[in-house]
């Protein structure tokens, strides 16, 4: 009896041979909120930071969070607690006066450089989340190490009793039939910390529509007034004197390359140069950029005089 409860525990309740409860879901985030928990998340190391996800429940299968806010919190380098437990109400009557009357759907923190999985004390937190919302997700993103291209996060729920040390071990949590995502390669690491014995996975999809689209094209596009920004003549005139300073240096080395390079084939030439930095391709990149550097000011500076 005592192994059969357990197994029923270790496959999240119920008799052994029920079927075991369909928790194939996912989580669409949008691009908004991507950006702000990277950017509090950047801002936050080597601190742990923390904040809410808004958001709707869709269906039984799709969770949206479509913004997110910082909490006051008490973090240190491994962990991370919030400590205004009024902040939340009042920053929600606040967001309803703006148009943005999602409710909470989860919580999101950073894990900055050491990986996506789930403390004891983030279990603890997302525990009290659950007794709120049972279809409450935890959201755990890595500032350090996202790069451009690859965003290192994910999501993850408790499994029911697995807060207690009497799952079996090689019990499977769920099952999972959807045929929308699929869940990723858990790493070795989070499996040590309690993946798939504690909490799972949960699938993330992006979320764009065309409004976001156009806003993360123009995010860093240029336009044509920033052709007549002027630098402040100090510091052009630093940047200048760096740069004709660097092209004497590359000319000099261009002209003792010359010099070895004489009497040499082309195939000993090449061999002689692998891995050392081409002087020439320098000092024409530099010459291009000085040049566009001093039109820019010198024009910008004669259409200021007229216009002004």
């Amino acid at each position: 009896q005592m192994l059969n409860s357990m197994q029923g525990r270790g496959g999240g309740g119920g008799a052994p041979d029920a079927p075991l409860p369909d928790t194939a879901e996912k989580i669409q985030i949008s691009s908004l909120s991507l950006l702000k928990m990277l950017k509090h998340g950047r801002a936050g190391v080597p601190m742990e930071v923390m904040g809410l996800m808004l958001g709707q429940f869709v269906d039984e299968y799709t969770i949206t969070c479509v913004d997110v806010f910082a909490m006051p919190q008490h973090g240190t380098g491994v962990s991370v607690e919030a400590v205004d437990p009024v902040f939340q109400t009042n920053m929600l009557d606040m967001l309803k006066q703006t148009g943005r009357s999602e409710m909470v759907v989860g919580w999101y923190h950073s894990h900055p450089g050491f990986g996506c999985w789930l403390s004891g004390v983030d279990m603890n937190t997302q525990t009290s989340f659950e007794q709120l919302n049972p279809r409450a997700v935890a959201v755990v993103v890595d500032p350090v190490q996202s790069v451009k291209g690859k965003v290192v996060i994910d999501a993850f729920r408790m499994i029911a009793g697995g807060n207690q040390m009497m799952i079996m071990p090689g019990t499977e949590p769920r099952q999972t039939t959807s045929n929308i995502g699929f869940l990723k390669k858990p790493t070795i690491q989070a499996r040590i910390h309690g993946l798939d014995r504690h909490y799972y996975s949960i699938v993330i999809d992006w979320r764009k529509n065309d409004l976001e689209e156009q806003m993360l094209m123009n995010l860093h596009k240029k336009d044509w007034t920033s052709g007549m920004v002027l630098q402040k003549y100090e510091d052009h005139q630093k940047q200048a004197t760096e740069l004709l300073d660097q092209m004497t240096r590359l000319s000099s080395e261009y002209c003792t390359r010359v010099k070895e390079e004489e009497g040499l084939t082309q195939e000993e030439v090449e061999v002689k140069n692998v891995g050392k930095i081409d002087p020439k391709r320098h000092l024409e990149n530099d010459v291009n950029e000085l040049m566009a550097l001093s039109i820019i000011q010198c024009l910008g500076t004669m259409i200021d005089t007229v216009v002004f």
